[in-house]
């Protein structure tokens, strides 16, 4: 599932399963993959759950390695009609402007996660955590086009890099369009304030095919940002709580959205993302997410 599917590791990396995760019973993981996934940093589950911090760091990187690897397999031939494109902001280790040109610390600096969600049944495909630029849009879009079963309605913001990612990987099968948002100038003022300067418009620019114009928005997917924020201490601005390890921030990831796809029941949809889309029939408890490393470990043996 691109760098925040594969970065995680390789395919081989599902023989990673840490020998001391044995220890932990079912009800235990579960109540690790609860806190992490409402948005309690490593330290603040580790006091929830009385389980020691570099544990908990542990079992993020074997549950988050295995949810990935398991959404991966498992979001194939989807028949999405219309999907939303947007990359959110995070840093590991520290912002780019601040890592050290002498003694680069490997993965610090900015990370983005680009994410897709399918706008009917909310489901997120796909995701990809690496640079802003044009090489990892093509992996992103290359990833996102390889799990479609059919054409599709794609909009994305104005970032340029889509428009050669897209054309060079669906060619003319898809209805692509971008939403570029018109703030006012940045003055003075909001550049001491921790605050967007005023929006004052978009403009819809049909790139490829027929794209339905009532259907170019990127609102899902912006809200969908928000979501990764507050479920993902990681994402929070303002705090010391960013990832210290970009294969941890990767994980996190990874874990996030196999709780949001399986687990979590959608207001509007009032089922989850996964059953809407027709992959699975119940919504999952936390101890099934837990299982995927029993299964794992069977696999691995």
């Amino acid at each position: 599932m691109g760098t925040a599917m594969n970065l995680m590791l390789d395919r081989s990396s599902i023989r990673y399963i840490s020998v001391f995760m044995n220890k932990l019973s079912i009800d235990k993981r579960a109540q690790l993959i609860s806190c992490l996934v409402e948005g309690n940093s490593l330290r603040a589950t580790s006091r929830i759950t009385g389980i020691a911090v570099n544990t908990v760091a542990k079992f993020l990187v074997d549950v988050g390695t295995v949810c990935a690897n398991y959404q991966d397999k498992t979001f194939q031939n989807l028949t999405c009609k219309r999907i939303q494109c947007d990359e959110i902001w995070a840093f590991v280790g520290c912002k780019e402007r601040n890592v050290n040109k002498e003694k680069p610390k490997q993965g610090w600096g900015d990370a983005w996660t680009w994410t897709a969600i399918c706008t009917e049944t909310k489901l997120v495909p796909c995701w990809f955590v690496g640079p802003r630029d044009a090489t990892a849009a093509m992996h992103f879009i290359r990833d996102l086009k390889g799990r479609l079963a059919n054409r599709v309605q794609l909009t994305t913001d104005g970032l340029r890099a889509y428009v050669g990612a897209v054309d060079n990987t669906f060619k003319c099968d898809v209805d692509f369009a971008q939403l570029v948002k018109i703030y006012g100038d940045i003055t003075p003022e909001f550049a001491r304030r921790y605050s967007p300067s005023k929006f004052k418009g978009a403009k819809k620019t049909v790139m490829t095919g027929g794209p339905d114009e009532d259907h170019i928005s990127t609102s899902y997917v912006e809200r969908q940002n928000l979501t990764m924020r507050m479920g993902m201490r990681r994402f929070t601005r303002l705090t010391n709580g960013h990832s210290k390890k970009l294969e941890n921030h990767a994980c996190a990831v990874g874990l996030h959205f196999m709780h949001y796809n399986f687990c979590r029941i959608h207001t509007s949809l009032r089922c989850t993302p996964a059953m809407a889309a027709g992959i699975t029939s119940k919504v999952w408890s936390l101890n099934d997410i837990a299982d995927l490393l029993d299964v794992a470990e069977r696999l691995a043996a």
